[in-house]
Order: C-alpha cells, then sequence, then structure tokens
C-alpha cells in the first residue's frame, strides 16, 4: 500500500494548483494525485472559454470575490513566470435596455467594493470606440478582464509538480474512502492508497466523494462569509449544467476586438451568452445554460440514465424548475435552435448573421445546487477530521485556482496540527 502526507482527488486546475500550494508550504511533504481520466484539465478546467475574470460580478466578502482578486494576481504572475501566453484586453458589459442600465451602476459598485480600480460607465458612442460593432444604451468598461489557456496553464502545473515529487495515478476512479486511526485509505479501481489526509478537488462527481466520507458533519459546512447559506453534505448535490459554443467565421471574427457581455441577471450564477476572443485569437460565442443528460454530457446524445434520474428526482432542481420554467425553457430552446442563440447574440452585436456562426465546442459546469432550491452561488467546502472536500468550484475557479490552493493548504495544514 502506497503512503501519502497528503493524497488530491481530481487534476483538473484547482487540484493541481492545490497540489502545487501544498509543497510550496511544505515541500517534505509526499503528495499523491488521483485522476479517473489519463491526463489534467479533462473536464470543466480543459472546456472554458479561457477567461481571466477579474471579479467585478461576485458578493463583496465572498470567496469568489476575495480569492478571484488574489488569484488573478497570482495567476498572472504565474503565466509571466513560464512564459504562457496570457492577454489582459478587457471587458465590455453591454446594457440594451433600460433596465439593464439600471443593473449597470449595482455593478460599478460591486466592482469597486470588490477592489478593482478603472472600471467605468461608458455611453453608447464611448463603447463603440472599444467594441465598434457594439450597439448599446450604456455599457460598463472592466480594464482588467483577459484570456488565457488553462490547459496550458494545467500542464506546466503537472511538469513542476512531477518535477517536485508528486506522484500522478491516472486512469484510477475513487471508490471509496475511510477512516482510521492512522489516516484515510482511499480504494481505487486499481490499488489502495494510505493518507494522513484526503483533499476532494472532484469537480462534478466531489459531492460523489463527499458521500463517501462518513465523518462529515454538517455544521463544518462552509461558504463565504457573504453567503449566509449553510447546509449538510446530504443537502447539497452536484448538477452538470452544459453550456453551448458557436466559433465565429474568420471574416466575422473582426466584430469582437476583447470580451462582450451581457448583463447577467442577477438570480442565476451564470454569466449570460457572451463573444470571446481567446488567447489564440478566434472568437467564441456562448454558453448557455442547460441541464446535461450526464455529469459528463458535452453533447445531447450523451446520457446517463441513473445520473439524469438522480438529478431529476432531487428537490433543490424541481423546486429551481417550479421558480425558473421560463427562463429553463428558453435555455433549452437557444440550445436546439441557432437562430434562438444568434438572436441573443444580435443584442450585442446586431450585425452577426447565421453564417456568421459554426458549431463549436461545450464544457459541463459542475454547479451545486441545495436541495430547497438555492443554486450556490459561492465557493463551498466541507471538513471532516482527515478530510477536506472543495464542492462548489465552477467559475471563476480557474481564475481563482492559485488562491483556492492556498485557502485547501491553509485548511490541511491547520488540520494536521490537530491531528
Amino acid at each position: 500500500m502506497s503512503r501519502y502526507d497528503y493524497t488530491l482527488v481530481g487534476a483538473g486546475i484547482v487540484g493541481l494548483a492545490s497540489a502545487f500550494k501544498l509543497k510550496q508550504a511544505k515541500p517534505s511533504a509526499k503528495v499523491a494525485i488521483v485522476e479517473k481520466e489519463s491526463d489534467v484539465a479533462a473536464h470543466q478546467t480543459g472546456h472554458n472559454s479561457g477567461v481571466i475574470h477579474s471579479g467585478v460580478y461576485y458578493k463583496p466578502d465572498s470567496y469568489k470575490a476575495r480569492l478571484c482578486l488574489q488569484g488573478y494576481a497570482e495567476l498572472l504572475e504565474f503565466a509571466t513566470q513560464n512564459d504562457i501566453p496570457h492577454k489582459i484586453c478587457g471587458k465590455l458589459i453591454v446594457a440594451v435596455n433600460e433596465a439593464e442600465v439600471s443593473r449597470l451602476a449595482a455593478l460599478q459598485e460591486r466592482a469597486k467594493a470588490n477592489g478593482l480600480d478603472g472600471v467605468k460607465r461608458l455611453g453608447a458612442e464611448a463603447a463603440k470606440e472599444i467594441e465598434p460593432y457594439v450597439e448599446c444604451k450604456e455599457a460598463l468598461y472592466v480594464p482588467q478582464t483577459g484570456v488565457i489557456d488553462y490547459k496550458v496553464v494545467s500542464q506546466r502545473l503537472k511538469k513542476l509538480l512531477i518535477g517536485g515529487g508528486v506522484d500522478f495515478y491516472f486512469d484510477e476512479s475513487v471508490l471509496n474512502i475511510s477512516h482510521d486511526r492512522s489516516g484515510v485509505t482511499a480504494l481505487t479501481s486499481k490499488r489502495s492508497l494510505q493518507t494522513k489526509y484526503l483533499i476532494n478537488c472532484a469537480g462534478l462527481y466531489s459531492d460523489k466523494i463527499s458521500e463517501m466520507d462518513q465523518e462529515l458533519r454538517p455544521q463544518e459546512f462552509s461558504v463565504g462569509s457573504g453567503d449566509d447559506l449553510l447546509a449538510g453534505r446530504s443537502e447539497i448535490r452536484i448538477l452538470p449544467f452544459r453550456g453551448e459554443y458557436y466559433d465565429l467565421t474568420a471574416d466575422a471574427a473582426g466584430k469582437v476586438k476583447g470580451l462582450i457581455y451581457p448583463v447577467a441577471d442577477p438570480a442565476f450564477p451564470f454569466l449570460g451568452v457572451h463573444l470571446t476572443r481567446g488567447i489564440d485569437g478566434h472568437v467564441e460565442a456562448g454558453p448557455n445554460a442547460v441541464l446535461a443528460l450526464r455529469r459528463e454530457g458535452y453533447r445531447w446524445n450523451q446520457l446517463n440514465i441513473d445520473e439524469l434520474f438522480e438529478s431529476l428526482t432531487w428537490p433543490g432542481l424541481r423546486r429551481i424548475g417550479a421558480n425558473h420554467w421560463r427562463m429553463g425553457l428558453e435555455e433549452v430552446w437557444r440550445s436546439i435552435s441557432k437562430p434562438a442563440f444568434l438572436s441573443s447574440l444580435q443584442k450585442l452585436v446586431p450585425s452577426l448573421t447565421a453564417e456568421d456562426l459554426v458549431v463549436g465546442g461545450s464544457g459541463v459546469r459542475a454547479q451545486a445546487s441545495h436541495k430547497y432550491g438555492e443554486l450556490l452561488d459561492d465557493f463551498c467546502f466541507e471538513e471532516s477530521s482527515r478530510c477536506l472536500h472543495v464542492l462548489n468550484a465552477p467559475s471563476p475557479a480557474a481564475t481563482s485556482c492559485f488562491a483556492i490552493g492556498a485557502e485547501v493548504a491553509k485548511r490541511a495544514l491547520t488540520s494536521e496540527v490537530n491531528l
């Protein structure tokens, strides 16, 4: 049986950055990462649009607000030190009607409260100086937003971790975890790993890993101080929301200089269909947000009956559906109807046409839901005596990965003192 000080489950960017921060804090630690896929960044990390978020949307003093700002700076430092291409191009948040204009002021105040500098309101003509093809009433310009390829960041982290003595176990699923006097035993599909402390960064399956931990106590569930929602481990579940993209053709891509976003609906943790010029120069349009038919269901034809049944019978989803069924139907229609998707984009850039769009990729967001019908709007953690579960880490987790990793390392090292 292999023995470690720390074993992490999941080799997405949060798991990798957490291992990186652990090794920084305690270089002598023996660390392992278990990943069910054959390489790092196989799911959420490898399927996002590569945006470096600045923290404009998040509730002040929440984990997302604090860790995004901290993580932003650390990500840029890491990219610079490791020659990883990135660009800070700024973002335009576009208000196309009076209701959206009224929400821009609140967003600007939130940006200020979260420590962002240079965020400013623009009139329609000033907005066109930044994005000439945009039509709007007003806009909010956020200069700190940028783009990067998180797969490249993940591969660099993998190389550094291997060089630092971290062991990777690819193509292995965790089947069970159990506590004993000496630590935690993680039973994988190929072996048993004995570890003093286990860290769950399993993303879309993080709730499944946490359910294996019979020592979890509900009062130890925590969310950011900006969110007063508390729950026990049986009261939350990961819901998979698929986000689909179109790519703009080479000719149409010239209509987007940087990033163009709508004013997000404050009732949801999704930012709406937007336009992003990636680090490689191509422009993505999306994503929408529809319930995936399996946890790793990137297309409508990818179905897992058991996982879909779990999602549909979850009380939280039923309550969300009852309260927001109209928006849910709109998202499904936008998924199956190219004209509907195009219509959302034309609110930002009216001159786009159907011929400008070609089918792109998709991603699946691991979104935690409370059983009473709330979509958790903040990062959250569960802890038992020898385990830490990173249970809700959707966007901006990639931007925040080093800050989340530092939080994970701090908690793990504090728990070690008390073992």
